[in-house]
């Protein structure tokens, strides 16, 4: 919490379970309420987990719906339905697939980018070169459990890369900060 009120730039590695989306979503709410930005854009990559969920039907937000629950659970945890659905009907927040993120500037607002061990480097690199004036960038992600082919995550590269530099902060957490049920911890200590 707080490199996320002290930086623009803030990368959260660990494990499931640490909170690293919630707190995210949590903070960029509470930027928008506070005025302190115009918008919330929320990304992640569109990619499968081990299973193939084949077509979808619909127009473009049904088809990529599935893999932005997350947020949305997040967002109507904070802010409630009503607020959510204001707020998205009128540009205050948008969710968008890192697909779709390519060619723009990111000012005045709070960017989250979930799900990052799932971007190659080169998806991070454009990601990371989307912010703009006045905002805030979050990239969350857990390294050591990515759904790419070995060795395709660019996560853990570009964290090792940005953490020397003073204006960015790469938290890292570990199993002992994993708020969900006990078990989850006690799990991830031999899966």
């Amino acid at each position: 919490m707080t490199a996320l009120q002290e930086y623009q730039m803030v990368l959260a590695l660990g494990p499931a379970g640490t909170g690293k989306t919630y707190l995210a979503v949590a903070a960029a709410v509470e930027a928008l309420e506070a005025n302190k930005v115009e918008r919330i854009v929320l990304s992640r990559p569109a990619v499968e987990a081990g299973e193939s969920i084949g077509f979808l039907p619909g127009d473009a937000n049904d088809k990529v719906a599935p893999y932005m629950q997350p947020l949305y659970d997040a967002l109507l945890d904070r802010l409630g339905g009503k607020r959510l659905r204001a707020l998205m009907s009128n540009g205050g927040i948008e969710i968008a697939p890192v697909a779709f993120m390519r060619g723009r500037t990111l000012s005045r607002s709070f960017v989250v980018i979930d799900e990052a061990q799932n971007c190659t480097y080169a998806q991070l690199k454009m990601l990371l070169t989307r912010l703009g004036w006045n905002a805030t960038m979050v990239i969350t992600g857990d390294p050591d459990q990515t759904d790419l082919l070995p060795g395709v995550s660019g996560l853990a590269d570009i964290a090792n890369k940005l953490e020397p530099l003073d204006n960015i902060a790469v938290v890292r957490l570990a199993q002992t900060d994993i708020v969900r049920h006990p078990l989850v911890g006690d799990m991830l200590t031999v899966l």
